[in-house]
């Protein structure tokens, strides 16, 4: 069954974010006293009394703001309206109505769905008769809250379920085996714009300014017979550049998109060249055992044959690392090659799946120990005597040796390219353990 929709509305600075958190039971939700900080909708996973359903957190929609964002905002706020089945309007006790609830309250309206008017920052319940002036917003009875101290939210729920329970909800069966991409990079390389020509939709905001997006953001996308989950991630920098707190939540904020992920799609913007940042990312998603494709955006701005085979070399030199990971030049802008990244996150998720029977890997091994290259310490020599896979997602593989300590780091790489060699794991880290024989 399709799972329900909850959106939290409300102009800037109301607690929608500390109330969205308190209803999930995480800290998923940036919360900040700086204005304006949630800027794209963000979903979360919230169930209440054994009913599920995903809480949506939109920016906070404001009239007559001067901030560059606001319009994209105040659309994203009333699409994800549209796109819910019950939303929750927050106001703010402390200050009573103002204009921009009142142009806020007339926008969800128009979206056509039940509303449920929560007053937050009810700390006081002696002060709860405060809460009847929001009747003139036209959004039926308020309800009383405290986000911050979670005072209310119980009947809160209960009034959403209550709500949810009336929507009609087609038996479509929500596909739980989708493949979890993270999109990663650093700012301003062209995240939002790939997520968006992935999906088709206008999903995140899309700017020139860089850290645009703070949290991550969830598309699922049905391209041919598969299903995926697109996470677009606020843009990676080194903790010592990021300014501003909020920017630092969003930082966290894409660490757990990769952490959840099961492929990573490292956007390179091609303009500029590997940078010791991209260098960085690809090594989060490494070291978390992400599949990995490397894509190079703004290639159609890219000038001469010259200058992409400088990008292709620095792509190499630098990230030889994981040079395991396809590289697929495109245009997110326009669209050109976005067609081939499909394909590849196909490859790579496959890899990343990849089982090579025990037999097999015992073959290849006979067939290394006949090569006679080996390590040695004095009179110790090194044997390996036996393989077999323990591990999927990513692959991992365990020898039983004679001497597992005498495995040094340039083995392991002989190792590992020679598996490469042998056994399809394009786009998959390896993981390999040494253990004593028995």
């Amino acid at each position: 069954m399709a799972r329900y929709i909850v959106a939290v509305v409300g102009r800037p600075n109301v607690g929608k974010s500390t109330l969205v958190n308190r209803i999930t039971q995480t800290q998923d939700a940036i919360v900040h006293q700086m204005r304006g900080v949630t800027r794209d909708r963000s979903y979360h996973q919230a169930d209440w009394n054994g009913f599920d359903f995903t809480l949506v957190d939109t920016g906070g929609i404001e009239a007559g703001n001067d901030d560059k964002f606001q319009q994209s905002i105040r659309s994203q706020a009333l699409e994800a309206a549209h796109e819910s089945d019950v939303v929750i309007f927050v106001v703010d006790e402390t200050t009573g109505v103002t204009s921009d609830d009142e142009d806020a309250a007339r926008i969800i309206k128009r979206a056509g769905v039940p509303v449920i008017l929560a007053v937050n920052k009810v700390d006081n319940p002696q002060r709860s008769d405060a809460i009847y002036e929001f009747y003139q917003l036209g959004l039926g009875d308020p309800l009383p809250i405290s986000a911050l101290h979670g005072t209310g939210t119980g009947d809160l729920l209960d009034l959403v379920v209550d709500k949810l329970k009336q929507v009609p909800k087609d038996e479509t069966e929500e596909d739980t085996n989708a493949i979890n991409i993270a999109v990663i990079g650093r700012p301003n390389a062209g995240k939002s714009s790939l997520v968006n020509k992935l999906s088709g939709q206008t999903r995140s905001i899309v700017s020139d300014v860089a850290g645009t997006t703070r949290d991550a953001i969830d598309t699922l996308v049905t391209h041919g017979e598969t299903t995926y989950r697109l996470v677009d991630t606020a843009g990676l920098r080194r903790k010592s550049q990021i300014d501003q707190s909020v920017e630092y939540y969003g930082f966290v904020r894409a660490l757990r998109a990769i952490d959840r992920a099961q492929v990573a799609v490292l956007v390179i913007d091609g303009t500029v060249g590997v940078t010791s940042e991209d260098q960085r990312v690809a090594g989060y998603a490494k070291d978390r055992g992400c599949a990995l494709v490397l894509v190079l955006n703004k290639w159609d701005v890219v000038e001469g044959a010259e200058k992409k085979g400088e990008v292709r070399d620095q792509v190499e030199d630098r990230l030889g690392f994981v040079k395991y990971a396809p590289v697929v030049a495109i245009s997110a802008l326009t669209g050109k090659n976005v067609e081939r990244l499909w394909d590849q996150i196909d490859v790579v998720f496959a890899s990343y799946n990849r089982r090579v029977t025990t037999n097999k890997l015992n073959t290849w091994l006979s067939d290394i120990r006949d090569f006679g290259h080996s390590v040695s310490k004095g009179k110790r020599i090194l044997k390996l005597r036996y393989a077999t896979q323990t591990g999927t997602c990513p692959p991992q593989i365990t020898f039983f040796a004679n001497h597992p300590e005498l495995v040094n780091d340039n083995y392991k790489r002989y190792l590992e390219n020679s598996l490469r060699e042998n056994f399809d794991f394009t786009g998959t880290p390896l993981r390999m353990k040494f253990k004593q024989e028995a």
